[in-house]
C-alpha cells in the first residue's frame, strides 16, 4: 500500500514542532472583550456541516488518522493512576501502532509518535523517565486541576513544581466563576500569572467550556487567555457534563483567527473530552483545516486531548488493511 501521499496531506513527525513566535502577551483591552459577540445558530449551522459536504477516503483517510495521532495529548487522569498505569501509557506512546500494521503500511520509516503525553503532577518525574530519549513531551495538568478552586499561591506553586520535575507543558484551568460575573481583569492577571510561573514551558488555558452558559462567554475568556500570554486554549478538563463539541471548538477558533488577524500570533487549539473515535477526530481536523488552513495541523498548533482515542484510529488503520474491524484488546492502550 502506497501512502507516501502522508508527505503532503499528514506529514508526522510530531515531537519535532516547527518553530514560531511564542505569545508573547497583550495588555488586557478591555473594548476589545466588549465587543465580541456569539451568534450561537449561525454557529450550530456551520458546525453542522462539518463533514457532511465531504469524506476521505482510502489512502487519503488513512494518512489523515497517521497525522491524528501525533495530534493527540495521550492522557491519564484518573483518581487511581499508578506509576505503573503511566508506564504503561509511556510505552504505548513509544509504539502507538503495532508492528505489523506499520510494516504492512509500508511507513517503518515515518516518525509516528503523540503530541505529548499528559499526566497529573504526582506522574510527571515519572513520565519524564518513561519517555527518556524519544523527544515526546510531557504534560501536567495543574492549577487545582480539575475545578481550579485553590489559592493563586498553591496554584502558582503546582506549576513551578511540575516544571521542575520536566513538565514542557502545563494544562491550567481557569476559575469558571471570573467569567460568569465578567471579572475579565482577574481572569487575565490569574493567566498571565500562571504563564509567568510556566517559564519556557508552554501553557495551555483549559476554560471548562460546559460550565461557562454562553458561547459569548467562551469567546471572551479565549480572548482574555490570548492577551495574557496563553499558547493553546483548551476546551475541558473532561471532568464536566458538557465537554468538546463542535460549536464551542468553532467559537474558539474563530477566536484564535482574530486574535491571529489583529496581533500576528498563532495560538494553538485543543478540543478535550469525549473525542473518542476516528471520525471524530478527522471531523475536527476538518474544522481545523476549513477555518484556519492546513497550517494549524500540526502538533504546536492543534492537539486533541484524548485517552481512548488512538486505540480506535488503530482499529480502523487496520480496517483498512484487511477489511475486518480487530477487538479491543489487540490493541490495548494500559
Amino acid at each position: 500500500m502506497n501512502l507516501r501521499v502522508i508527505d503532503k496531506t499528514a506529514q508526522t513527525n510530531a515531537p519535532t514542532h516547527t518553530p514560531h513566535k511564542r505569545n508573547p502577551g497583550f495588555p488586557l483591552d478591555l473594548d476589545w472583550v466588549e465587543r465580541v459577540r456569539m451568534n450561537r445558530s449561525a454557529l450550530e449551522r456551520r458546525a453542522g456541516s462539518i463533514g457532511a459536504r465531504r469524506t476521505v477516503k482510502k489512502d487519503y483517510q488513512l494518512a489523515w488518522l497517521l497525522k491524528a495521532i501525533t495530534l493527540i495529548d495521550l492522557t491519564t487522569l484518573n483518581s487511581d493512576d499508578t506509576d505503573g498505569r503511566v508506564e504503561r501509557l509511556c510505552a504505548k506512546a513509544r509504539h502507538p501502532l503495532r508492528a505489523d500494521i506499520l510494516e504492512k503500511l509500508d511507513i517503518g520509516d515515518l516518525r509516528i509518535l503523540p503530541g505529548a503525553v499528559c499526566v497529573y503532577h504526582n506522574f510527571v518525574k515519572t513520565a519524564v523517565s518513561a519517555l527518556e530519549g524519544t523527544g515526546i513531551p510531557v504534560a501536567a495538568v495543574s492549577t487545582a486541576f480539575p475545578h481550579g478552586l485553590a489559592p493563586v499561591e498553591t496554584k502558582l506553586r503546582e506549576i513551578e513544581l511540575s516544571v521542575a520535575d520536566g513538565a514542557k507543558e502545563i494544562d491550567i484551568v481557569i476559575e469558571r466563576g471570573m467569567v460568569l460575573r465578567g471579572d475579565w481583569q482577574g481572569l487575565y492577571d490569574q493567566v498571565k500569572a500562571f504563564r509567568k510561573a510556566c517559564g519556557d514551558a508552554h501553557i495551555k488555558t483549559i476554560l471548562g467550556t460546559g460550565e461557562l452558559a454562553t458561547q459569548t462567554n467562551i469567546a471572551k475568556a479565549s480572548l482574555v487567555c490570548m492577551m495574557a500570554g496563553a499558547d493553546f486554549i483548551k476546551t475541558s478538563t473532561g471532568k464536566e457534563k458538557v465537554n468538546a463539541n463542535l460549536v464551542t471548538s468553532l467559537t474558539m477558533i474563530r477566536m484564535i483567527r482574530w486574535f491571529a488577524e489583529e496581533t500576528g500570533i498563532e495560538i494553538g487549539y485543543k478540543p478535550a473530552g469525549g473525542i473518542a473515535t476516528a471520525g471524530d477526530a478527522t471531523k475536527y481536523m476538518a474544522l481545523m483545516k476549513e477555518e484556519l488552513g492546513t497550517h494549524w495541523l500540526q502538533p504546536h498548533l492543534f492537539r486533541f486531548g484524548a485517552s481512548s482515542l488512538l486505540t480506535d484510529i488503530e482499529r480502523q488503520l487496520e480496517h483498512g488493511l484487511t477489511g475486518h474491524y480487530a477487538a479491543d484488546y489487540r490493541q490495548p492502550m494500559v
